[in-house]
């Protein structure tokens, strides 16, 4: 599970309890060494100063550290990431290629998104919102088919009447949409359970 660009916050543990409650082994890497902040503007610049490709390299070494684990009983892996989270998930499904089995952004931006979707192997399904001012949904309908294009992969991408950062239900800028926020999540863990378990 990949952190939004807040740093790892009480909000991306509890996602993570959540899905570690559904039966799923759950790990959420620091990409930020320790580093939590609820501005804008730092979070911003955090993020511009995580190297795409260290925190895909970092990435890479939770899933062969998911993988080594005696719990993990599946060679199946899943990602699952919001805000920049969700574009490592991008990345590191097109880094990872048949390590990874299902990806699942939400509303995916920043640096690690790729330019290029042919390494992805895993099944995606995307959740992106209709009134993002971060990526714009046109971006996120024309991303969608382009990994389906590049990769051959099954992608869905689902399109709600919310802001970005729908999901975070700690968000500073009161952007949580409740009702749509279920219905992501309820989506995101049956596609998880259908390819990971």
């Amino acid at each position: 599970m990949i952190q939004e660009w807040w740093g790892l916050t009480d909000h991306i543990r509890d996602v993570a309890d959540r899905l570690a409650a559904e039966g799923f082994v759950a790990l959420a890497p620091d990409l930020m060494g320790g580093w939590i902040t609820h501005d804008g503007a730092e979070a911003a610049q955090m993020m511009s100063e995580l190297p795409a490709e260290a925190g895909a390299q970092l990435l890479a070494g939770a899933v062969d550290y998911l993988q080594s684990l005696d719990a993990v009983t599946s060679e199946k892996v899943g990602t699952i990431g919001f805000c920049m989270g969700g574009g490592f998930v991008l990345a590191l499904a097109a880094q990872q290629g048949e390590k990874i089995a299902a990806a699942v952004p939400f509303y995916g931006v920043g640096q690690a998104v790729p330019h290029s979707y042919t390494g992805v192997r895993a099944r995606i399904q995307g959740h992106y919102a209709e009134a993002d001012g971060f990526y714009p949904v046109e971006k996120a309908r024309a991303q969608e088919q382009q990994i389906r294009e590049e990769s051959g992969a099954d992608v869905t991408f689902y399109y709600y009447d919310a802001p970005h950062a729908f999901h975070n239900d700690e968000n500073p800028v009161g952007n949580y949409r409740p009702e749509q926020a279920r219905l992501a999540w309820s989506r995101a863990v049956d596609f998880l359970k259908q390819n990971v378990s």
